[in-house]
């Protein structure tokens, strides 16, 4: 098993990297948890189609459920309008998914994603995925 750290440095790269991961590594039954600043209601609203709210505390709303073909579809399809402050991958603050290929958190509007990846497959992939993006990304096994 190994450990990622991804962080974005070249803020106007594409989401397809993003979308790449997310594909691969998320699938439909496993359980989420998706993160979101209180003011960003519509996000929260959207969420909780496939979740039950969560009050975390006086800053952030927690969505806890299962990933369903639909959102995982939104997920890989949408694109974020507001990119006032980040160049956002997903309109969600924060991603995590824990399965049996991975430990995935997609953080910052998936600016930066902390990954633990179980197989030796998997890592390869990951590695040969976000090989293409090395001007774009500070990567580290941490």
């Amino acid at each position: 098993m190994n450990q990622f750290g991804v962080q974005m440095i070249d803020h106007s790269v594409s989401s397809q990297w993003w979308k790449t991961i997310i594909a691969h590594f998320v699938r439909v039954g496993d359980p989420f948890e998706i993160r979101c600043w209180r003011e960003e209601t519509t996000e929260i609203k959207e969420a909780s189609f496939y979740g039950t709210v969560v009050d975390n505390d006086k800053y952030e709303v927690s969505i806890n459920g299962t990933v369903t073909k639909d959102l995982l579809e939104k997920l890989l399809i949408e694109e974020p309008i507001d990119k006032s402050i980040y160049n956002k991958m997903t309109k969600y603050f924060t991603i995590h998914v824990k399965n049996d290929l991975c430990d995935i958190w997609s953080e910052h509007y998936g600016t930066e994603m902390v990954i633990d990846i179980i197989s030796d497959a998997d890592i390869e992939f990951f590695e040969q995925t976000m090989m293409q993006y090395t001007e774009s990304f500070s990567i580290g096994i941490i």
